[in-house]
């Protein structure tokens, strides 16, 4: 970004900070101007524009209460039963973290929007790494999924693939290593495999490197440990592996691949070390950060991410879904533990209602399921249903909100579904911090385990792998009941930090892990513990490479990859075959938790 862009952008930012206020009424005007004769806001205010009836009138509502509306314009209905502008697509979400995917409508506003917001978030990191653009290439891993047509014509695809295919992202593809042919290729394999040789290739000039998601990030390293060799092979003979099928792929290496042996030899020589610490800093030198995000449910990825980085600076730069744009991060350079987003005011109404519960903000480690995350319900016993939602600009610092979201594009009083904490303002706009989610992801008897309690007992437990230099590289969890007592069953991916395979544990430590985690749960899960009400918690160690399955198992079945979070709890059960299929180890906590 040119100076002067940068300096229009952060002036912008500036504007909307100290005048949220102002600009948060404007917002929820024009949507009212527009919509308040829609068929389901009618119901509500009788064609009326007034906001505070609106607050009075129109209730809080989930995806399920807007499902209907949205059901009927995609099978062919005019989309003014929701909302006045034209729908243009819709975005899809994964349906990994909260079951069956949504479909979010979009208009064009909404894509002005996102151009402002590019502005934004571009000029934020100007500010602190100064023009990339100009100084090399960003060697983004980047995944598209075959476009959804639904019965009225409209297209559903994932946020990123609908990015990617914007006229737009043509234009700048060039800032990028990645040919635009590997990007929209769907095979997952022959993409990735050909994006990494296209970053391998150009190394020398890469200034970033990243992906959307943490994890998608470590499952490109990961990749890369499998096939460094033949890569390196393919540059040392400049053509590629037989086995690239994909026209535009292979198209697309071939004018970038050349004979290289002096490249290939630097390149196994790096990778050829025994520990991979710092790989990816090796690999790129130039490198200024890791472009991911890598809180909420990711920041489980922080520490094998920061092993692999080198000390390049991890940056999680903005709080987006499906649904709205939210906020940036203005100190992209923080900590994961740390990061706030501050949220703009032009993007959408935002309201927060007020949790009952005290919040107490989380340290890195327990923060596993901050960020960008979502949960399908919040038990009612942590909302004061009591207490009416408050502006943006009336939180309290300190306090724990539900985010709720009223958009142009028929969403009104939504249910994101996230629960945040005001860690402070920038000017007269609160930023906030996520905090541990309270959904109930696991349940036997009368037990409800929530992601928060499930996070809080795995990071505890993790921690006695550390001394023995070994990661959690990934887990997910399931409520097993077909015995009596049910008990909760743990499946845990773990890694050598000198790049070993684990071929097997110490049953020993993986027996204390049992009882940390068991000890670490809630007071009513100890309680049905003693009363033999639940069996003993068991984890099972899985082989190298199964969450990488499970991911490609949920890409078959229509998520993205860039977009994919792997679930905290496992309901599918072709997803419970795959990781039962690659169990090499059962533990059990030998003792009832005090």
């Amino acid at each position: 970004m040119a100076r002067s862009g940068y300096e229009a952008g952060m002036k912008m930012m500036e504007e909307l900070t100290t005048n949220a206020e102002q600009i948060q009424e404007q917002v929820l005007e024009e949507i009212l101007g527009r919509n308040a004769g829609t068929e389901y806001l009618r119901r509500f205010l009788r064609g009326e524009t007034d906001t505070k009836l609106f607050k009075a009138n129109v209730p809080i509502v989930t995806y399920e209460d807007i499902k209907p509306y949205i059901d009927r314009i995609a099978n062919g209905e005019p989309s003014d039963i929701l909302l006045d502008e034209p729908v243009i697509q819709f975005y899809r979400s994964s349906g990994t973290s909260g079951g069956q995917p949504k479909l979010i409508p979009t208009t064009a506003e909404l894509a002005n929007k996102g151009a402002i917001f590019d502005t934004l978030l571009q000029s934020v990191m100007t500010k602190h790494f100064g023009d990339l653009d100009h100084a090399g290439k960003r060697m983004e891993l980047m995944f598209t999924k075959p476009v959804i047509e639904t019965p009225s014509g409209l297209q559903a695809a994932s946020v990123t693939t609908s990015i990617f295919k914007k006229s737009g992202f043509r234009t700048i593809s060039k800032l990028y290593t990645s040919p635009i042919e590997t990007i929209f290729c769907s095979d997952t394999k022959q993409s990735m495999y050909c994006q990494l040789l296209a970053g391998l290739i150009r190394r020398d000039e890469v200034v970033t490197v990243g992906s959307t998601f943490a994890s998608t990030v470590l499952r490109s390293i990961k990749f890369l440990e499998d096939y460094w060799q033949e890569l390196c092979s393919n540059i040392k003979i400049g053509q590629i592996s037989d086995w690239i099928i994909d026209s535009g792929c292979r198209n697309a290496a071939s004018l970038i691949l050349k004979h290289n042996p002096d490249l290939a030899y630097s390149i196994e020589n790096i990778c050829s070390c025994k520990s991979w610490e710092g790989i990816i800093r090796k690999l790129w030198p130039k490198a200024k950060y890791i472009s991911a995000i890598n809180t909420g449910v990711m920041s489980q990825y922080t520490a094998e991410l920061e092993f692999y980085g080198g000390g390049l600076p991890l940056v999680s730069g903005f709080y987006a879904c499906s649904e709205a744009i939210c906020g940036i991060n203005l100190e992209p350079l923080s900590k994961s533990s740390d990061v706030s987003y501050t949220f703009l005011p032009n993007m959408a109404y935002f309201e927060f209602l007020p949790m009952k519960k005290d919040c107490v903000t989380i340290s890195q480690d327990q923060a596993q399921f901050d960020g960008l995350s979502r949960h399908e319900s919040i038990e009612k016993k942590t909302n004061n249903e009591d207490t009416e939602p408050v502006d943006l600009v009336n939180v309290k610092p300190g306090q724990c909100y539900e985010l709720l979201v009223t958009t142009s594009a028929g969403l009104y009083r939504y249910r994101v579904g996230d629960i945040l904490m005001v860690s402070g303002f920038h000017n007269n706009t609160p930023q906030f911090r996520f905090v541990e989610r309270q959904n109930v992801i696991l349940s036997i008897h009368a037990d409800k385990t929530s992601e928060a309690d499930l996070s809080k007992a795995v990071t505890e437990a993790k921690a006695l792998l550390d001394p023995l230099g070994i990661f959690l590289t990934g887990y997910t969890s399931y409520g097993d009941t077909s015995s009596i007592p049910g008990h909760y069953v743990l499946f845990w991916e773990l890694k050598g930090k000198e790049g070993n395979n684990i071929k097997e544990v110490d049953p020993k430590i993986m027996v204390e892990c049992c009882s940390k985690m068991e000890e670490s749960l809630n007071y009513t899960y100890k309680m049905y513990r003693k009363e033999n009400e639940i069996a003993a918690l068991e984890i099972r160690v899985v082989k190298q490479g199964t969450f990488d399955a499970l991911m490609d198992y949920y890409v078959s079945k229509g998520a993205s990859l860039s977009q994919f979070k792997a679930p905290s709890c496992t309901k599918s059960m072709e997803a419970l075959k795959i990781l039962d299929s690659r169990v090499i180890g059962k533990f059990f906590s030998p003792k009832t938790p005090i």
